[in-house]
């Protein structure tokens, strides 16, 4: 069975992105706009890994990553980010996110990581 990736980004292009490459990569994916449906995604779909964005309206990463983490949730996150927030980053740590991808990102690199963290 292929492993799942859960995508959280507000932005369209992102989420079509990395979708496209995880997919080809022989990864099961779904993806998420907002925090609400991330949430419900995690439950419904139960992914193995959540790329989760640092900055989405509403309900932002941080937000989304303490909510599943207070539900005793332990599924595995990277948190991506186009912000250099050092003390979100040791928040999201503390919390459990594995690592954080910096906007914009090296596709080959994303691939990487993720790679190294869902096998």
């Amino acid at each position: 069975m292929a492993k799942k990736i859960l995508i959280v980004d507000d932005q369209f292009g992102i989420r079509t992105l990395l979708t496209e490459v995880f997919q080809e990569d022989g990864f099961d994916t779904c993806n998420a706009s907002n925090g609400k449906d991330a949430i419900q995604l995690t439950y419904s779909e139960k992914p193995d890994l959540i790329l989760l964005d640092m900055k989405i309206p509403g309900m932002d990463g941080l937000d989304i990553l303490r909510y599943l983490r207070e539900e005793d949730n332990g599924v595995d996150v990277i948190i991506m980010t186009a912000y250099g927030e050092a003390d979100r980053m040791k928040e999201a740590k503390a919390l459990g996110a594995l690592a954080y991808i910096a906007k914009p990102f090296d596709i080959d690199y994303v691939r990487e990581r993720v790679r190294e963290l869902i096998s």
